[in-house]
């Protein structure tokens, strides 16, 4: 079972070291033991790294080193995640006030803050009914977001998992990312293990699954994408009260992804449309980009940028890019701008910071 590439590299030199030293796949069943936290078997490893070079042969001794390397660095990324994923967790310092206020502060997206501010009320007052002794419906946390590409599903999806956290939803309130390519392996079979591996990192906090559709794109023939969406169906019903999963993608295809498994859109109870930015709304979120980088819109770029918008919003299909659409435009300017600005010999401070017509891209 292939988990990580330094999970795999242990268990190929133990296996080198197993078939060079004839023990019988004694060593290989330390790797795999290891590999479910079973610290006995890093014991009994290491006697057996021991005494393969006790025996003084040098191809023995040389994968009986390399065998010991695999297992530090095994350890040593284990111990790196975890760190990591336990920092991000302390740093967040916010309270739920703050974070609440920081939801209701994004551009745009009415219809997600009061969805979303009904889930956290509904929540609270069912804490407060737990209190009690009174009777809580049961429900499910996981949500699924539909909508466009570049509307704030991911931004909105971090700040629900650590809102959950602050509310004792959530042991964790960690946020975690993935694709088709995390929770499907390669050969049959494998990819329980690999979507089971990737709910055991993300319980406690939020599983984010964009493009969720890509699990099951190519339908019947998919025999992986299937596998896929019976374990996560099982897991979705089995960890519901320590992790949220939020699913996410295109309106149309969503509804195919729903429609794939009997049980699936039944875990959901909660569906959030997310709504395409209007040329207001975008032109807001240009000018925040530019503030936090330090550059301003001169009143004329300011001008022509909210009629290409316009023009823009009013053209778009379906698939609009929307807060993708208006970083691209950003990137061109300030791209733009540095090439204008590299050939001025000593540029003003106001130079260095506003963006000008001039910098604007020609295409889009």
């Amino acid at each position: 079972m292939k988990i990580t590439n330094y999970e795999q590299n242990l268990i190929q030199n133990c296996s080198r070291l197993d078939a060079i030293t004839n023990s019988n796949g004694n060593i290989t069943n330390c790797a795999l033991a290891i590999i479910e936290n079973k610290i006995e078997a890093t014991k009994l490893l290491c006697k057996f790294i021991e005494r393969a070079s006790e025996l003084k042969n040098s191809h023995i001794t040389q994968i009986a080193i390399a065998t010991k390397d695999s297992l530090i660095s095994f350890y040593g990324h284990k111990q790196l995640t975890y760190m990591l994923s336990k920092a991000e967790i302390e740093e967040d310092h916010s309270t739920l006030e703050e974070l609440t206020l920081q939801l209701n502060q994004l551009v745009g997206l009415n219809n997600v803050k009061s969805k979303v501010n009904d889930l956290i009320a509904f929540q609270k007052v069912q804490l407060l009914r737990k209190e009690k002794g009174l009777h809580s419906p049961k429900s499910t946390m996981h949500l699924a977001f539909i909508g466009n590409p570049g509307t704030g599903k991911t931004t909105v999806a971090r700040i629900v998992g650590r809102i959950y956290q602050k509310l004792g939803l959530l042991s964790k309130g960690h946020f975690m990312e993935v694709s088709r390519t995390d929770l499907i392996a390669g050969y049959q079979g494998q990819t329980a293990h690999k979507v089971k591996d990737v709910i055991k990192k993300a319980k406690g906090g939020v599983l984010f699954i964009d493009e969720a559709y890509s699990i099951t794109e190519n339908d019947s023939n998919d025999s992986y994408g299937r596998e896929c969406l019976t374990e996560l169906t099982k897991a979705l019903e089995e960890y519901r009260k320590d992790l949220v999963v939020i699913v996410a993608g295109y309106t149309d295809p969503m509804k195919q992804f729903f429609d794939s498994n009997p049980g699936l859109k039944s875990r959901f109870n909660t569906f959030i449309e997310f709504d395409n930015y209007n040329a207001n709304e975008l032109m807001d979120i240009l000018c925040y980009m530019s503030e936090k980088e330090d550059y301003f819109l001169s009143d004329r770029t300011q001008e022509v940028l909210k009629q290409l918008l316009l023009d823009t919003t009013q053209s778009s299909g379906k698939e609009f890019a929307n807060g993708r659409f208006v970083r691209n435009i950003f990137e061109s300017m300030i791209m733009n701008h540095a090439r204008r600005i590299a050939k001025v010999e000593s540029p003003t401070m106001q130079e260095l910071k506003e963006l000008s017509e001039n910098d604007l891209p020609l295409t889009l």
